[in-house]
């Protein structure tokens, strides 16, 4: 059998690495689709509660309120102990606790689908991290046949290299001693011989 074709058969036997998983989401996309106008809106108020924006404005507010009544610079609307102020902050709480939660309500669905995407993208991991190492492992197998091949060439080179050696000496060893020759007499020139 021929390098060549051994090589053809190897490049045949590879395993071809394939990613046929879905494509990566892109979460925010798939969120901002599935928003409606008052989970929108409640989360832009629970970002402006959040803030320090509506925590000075808040304070700033009690501080007129309480100052316009305590000091009666104006016909004072609520006399200490101030509890129209009380109940305008008890209803205000309300409120913001209930576009707080919703808020986090949705928070929780983006969460969720967070979730569930890390998750798949796990899942698309492992199955590639499976796949990445079914291919080394095959292609260890096609090394460790080529290793084999070549040690077996190897092997037989070596034979070969003695058995050329080995005729490389017979030819060089002098055989049986032919007899020395025995030199002829030397004639004279020009006088026939007796």
């Amino acid at each position: 059998m021929s390098i060549g074709r051994e090589i053809e058969d190897i490049a045949r036997d590879l395993v071809k690495h394939q990613h046929d998983h879905p494509p990566v989401r892109d979460l925010n996309r798939e969120v901002d689709r599935k928003v409606t106008f008052s989970d929108r809106v409640a989360s832009d108020f629970a970002r402006l509660i959040g803030s320090w924006i509506f925590v000075l404005a808040q304070v700033g507010l009690m501080v007129v309120w309480v100052g316009l009544n305590a000091l009666s610079l104006l016909r004072p609307w609520d006399p200490y102990p101030f509890q129209f102020l009380n109940f305008v902050l008890s209803l205000e709480a309300a409120i913001w606790a209930s576009i707080m939660l919703m808020a986090l309500n949705s928070q929780a669905s983006r969460d969720r689908i967070r979730a569930q995407n890390e998750f798949e993208l796990n899942v698309k991991a492992e199955e590639e991290l499976k796949s990445l190492m079914n291919h080394l492992m095959h292609q260890d197998e096609i090394l460790l046949q080529i290793v084999n091949r070549l040690d077996r060439e190897d092997r037989e080179l070596k034979r070969l290299a003695r058995r050329v050696d080995e005729a490389m000496e017979a030819s060089e060893a002098p055989h049986a001693p032919e007899p020395p020759r025995q030199p002829k007499p030397e004639r004279p020139l020009g006088l026939p011989t007796p």
